[in-house]
């Protein structure tokens, strides 16, 4: 199996490689989410201005790129704390409660939004 691996140039990372590819991927994240939300105050605008039907995608992709972004940090340090008794990070039910009932309030704007523009389910 290493072998088709190094035949592809498919490897592991150095350090510096793995910083270059983070702030990369950081930089991007950045860019998206204020893409993002300049896409959904646009939305709201043209919204408010011309009496039309509010696009949800825009919002809707910015929540989820920030829930699945904060969900795996809790859950990347949660799992590279876990043997340290020191740490407060072992922990976070208060987070993982609060996160819980923000999917679920997310989750009931959703459907609260798709009964208001009577789209049939």
């Amino acid at each position: 199996m290493g072998r088709i691996w190094r035949k592809l140039r498919l490897r592991r990372p150095d350090e510096m490689e793995r910083y270059i590819l983070f702030k990369a991927q950081r930089n991007a994240y950045l860019f998206l989410a204020a893409a993002l939300v300049i896409w959904s105050l646009y939305e709201s605008w043209q919204d408010y201005a011309h009496h039309g039907r509010l696009n949800l995608l825009p919002c809707l992709l910015l929540v989820g790129a920030v829930l699945i972004q904060s969900l795996t940090q809790l859950v990347l340090t949660r799992s590279a704390v876990k043997d340290d008794a020191d740490s407060y990070e072992t922990g976070p039910l208060v987070k993982l409660i609060v996160w819980a009932c923000a999917v679920a309030g997310i989750l009931a704007a959703i459907v609260a939004a798709v009964a208001i523009m009577g789209v049939g389910i």
